[in-house]
């Protein structure tokens, strides 16, 4: 039985909503087999941390990317995990019907990371879509925690979609 672990997360906004992503994701990174990163990073410092840091990337721009981020990253990133596809996109439009759109633009995945609202999300589109939004690990907005999500891949299926919280800001590194 082959087990790939992935990593999602979104919206990180370094250095405006945290200066360093907390130690917990980190750790997370490092033991992933995917990283998958969905929009607004903001700098061109953490894509760089990431590359170096993950066995293997998957990522996109988001609306507050620009420059460096925009040329170096796609509005679209897709990749396969050992026959799973999967997309990432930052933005999906509004909550009502975002199953329907995204089953038609991302027909042929299996999986859609997205970002934007810093709002967790997992859902089912009638096709088998898997939509996911890992909300965000340094801005939780109006959410309860700063989140992020890990996943495993097995044998082509995925398995295991787990929410993280972290702890408060103040208890950052």
């Amino acid at each position: 039985m082959a087990r790939r672990r992935l990593v999602l997360m979104a919206d990180t906004h370094l250095p405006k909503r945290a200066k360093v992503l907390p130690d917990e994701l980190w750790r997370a990174v490092e033991h992933a087999d995917l990283v998958v990163h969905a929009g607004d990073w903001v700098d061109v410092e953490l894509l760089d941390e990431l590359e170096n840091r993950s066995r293997r990337l998957l990522a996109c721009y988001g609306n507050n990317d620009h420059g460096e981020l925009r040329t170096r990253l796609p509005e679209v990133g897709t990749a396969e995990v050992d026959g799973l596809r999967i997309a990432v996109v930052h933005e999906t439009g509004q909550a009502h019907g975002r199953e329907r759109r995204c089953e038609e633009r991302f027909a042929g995945h299996d999986v859609l990371v997205f970002g934007h609202s810093h709002i967790p999300w997992d859902t089912t589109a009638d096709t088998g879509l898997r939509l996911l939004n890992p909300g965000s690990p340094t801005d939780r907005r109006r959410q309860p925690h700063c989140t992020y999500m890990t996943a495993d891949v097995v044998d082509g299926r995925l398995d295991e979609v787990r929410l993280h919280r972290l702890p408060a800001r103040g208890n950052v590194a």
